[in-house]
């Protein structure tokens, strides 16, 4: 065997064993959600039935709280949610070069901690149980200085008692190195979140397109999260619908399983926003309904299909 497929083997392994023994909780399917601001401008409430078209039961909110007037508003957001059997599994945190947690410009980690004052309020209004938070601007992959790590840890520690007064996670996401200069594996999130060292900010988002390129095997980096695990975000190989590239989606399904991943507030979210270095031009697309409908159906089909297929093994 390669490396890789020894690895594959373990977990199969671990996975069978655990099915053997302990079959129940093996009945529960995990999440699934999808992350919506990759469909670019386009309405919530046709985003909102295409996912109910598809089956899902959950959508992650484009956190797009820019300014005090700008963005979602909850009783109208659930409203629309409601109509489609929508429930908000949690929100996608955004932070660019202009509210940056680890900028070396006051100003800039102020607009930081501004949007999350926003946010996290926000996501408890909508039921959403996670705020994903990401410690450098993403499409900033050079460093500013050596004091970034620093800088971002002491700013979100500022104002990390909104999450435990809100009963929000805060889900620090690692990046990989080609779209953020902080923060691009496991390893790394876990180092960080010591460095905040705040009840608030205990979880971890895994993104399996940068874990691609950070770790060595996604699935022993999943099993390495622990029950710090709340999210992970899910596209194939090549950033497009699952089964459109070379993603094992079998084994990230039975580390999931073996991490008992399939319970409540636990989510498996599709994030297909196709390559590139700064995906953020997606939120402000023209969006083509055909082909975000292919997108959606061919992605939730596929990873069905695999989930079957491992819990048939």
């Amino acid at each position: 065997m390669q490396n890789f497929e020894a690895k594959n083997q373990r977990i199969k392994d671990q996975f069978t064993a655990l099915k053997k023994t302990r079959p129940e909780p093996f009945a529960r399917r995990l999440n699934l959600s999808w992350s919506n601001w990759g469909f670019g401008m386009e309405s919530l409430a046709d985003s909102a039935e295409r996912l109910q078209k598809a089956g899902l039961e959950f959508i992650e909110l484009h956190g797009n709280h820019y300014g005090q007037d700008l963005g979602y508003r909850a009783e109208e957001t659930l409203k629309i949610l409601g109509d489609h059997g929508l429930k908000v599994s949690g929100v996608c945190g955004m932070f660019s070069a202009d509210n940056d947690l680890s900028s070396n410009r006051a100003i800039h980690r102020q607009a930081a901690i501004s949007y999350l004052q926003r946010e996290v309020p926000f996501t408890q209004a909508v039921g959403g149980t996670y705020l994903l938070v990401v410690p450098a601007a993403v499409g900033r992959p050079n460093a500013y200085d050596a004091m970034e790590f620093d800088r971002s840890a002491q700013t979100l520690q500022s104002c990390a008692d909104l999450f435990v007064t809100h009963h929000v996670q805060a889900a620090i996401e690692p990046i990989r190195a080609a779209e953020t200069s902080l923060i691009h594996s496991i390893a790394d999130a876990r180092r960080y979140i010591s460095a905040v060292n705040h009840p608030g900010v205990r979880h971890i988002n895994a993104d399996v397109y940068h874990m691609q390129s950070e770790e060595s095997h996604i699935g022993e980096a999943l099993l390495s999260c622990g029950d710090m695990l709340v999210n992970v975000h899910f596209a194939d190989s090549n950033r497009c619908a699952l089964g459109a590239g070379s993603l094992d989606v079998c084994t990230i399904i039975r580390a999931l399983y073996i991490l008992g991943f399939n319970s409540e507030n636990k989510f498996v979210t599709f994030e297909p926003l196709g390559p590139g270095g700064d995906p953020y031009p997606a939120m402000y697309g023209k969006p083509d309904r055909a082909k975000l409908n292919a997108l959606v159906e061919d992605s939730v089909e596929y990873f069905r299909r695999c989930e079957e297929l491992v819990l048939s093994e």
